[in-house]
């Protein structure tokens, strides 16, 4: 059961990226008026690392059952629950609550945590 939840977690960290990434370029910056041109370029290259940060994360989370280290497992549910926590805390401050994305990163954190075997 510890590994599903922990899948589960991984998996709906991987959705929030895809959708974050894919809704960044076609309602954000498909529309923005940034100027100079390389700054918007910028501007889009980090909005996208976080994204695949967490791409990457989720991918871990959702792997981390068939280690067979449980150091490498307990690190990468650490690492993966600061990031995603933070985020979750991030965007639900700046957007006073109104955004779905912190609950969503919020529930993968609590997931990932639940799925924590030590």
């Amino acid at each position: 059961m510890n590994d599903v939840l922990l899948q589960a977690g991984g998996a709906i960290a991987i959705f929030v990226a895809i959708v974050h990434g894919v809704l960044g370029e076609t309602k954000i910056f498909a529309k923005a008026k940034i100027e100079p041109a390389w700054i918007k370029l910028m501007l889009r290259l980090i909005w996208q690392c976080g994204a695949l940060a967490w791409a990457s994360l989720g991918v871990l989370l959702v792997v981390a059952p068939y280690m067979a280290s449980p150091s490498a497992r307990l690190w990468i549910v650490i690492v993966a629950v600061v990031n995603f926590a933070c985020a979750a805390l991030g965007n639900a401050w700046a957007t006073r609550g109104r955004h779905v994305g912190w609950m969503l990163m919020a529930l993968a954190s609590a997931l990932a945590v639940a799925g924590l075997t030590i």
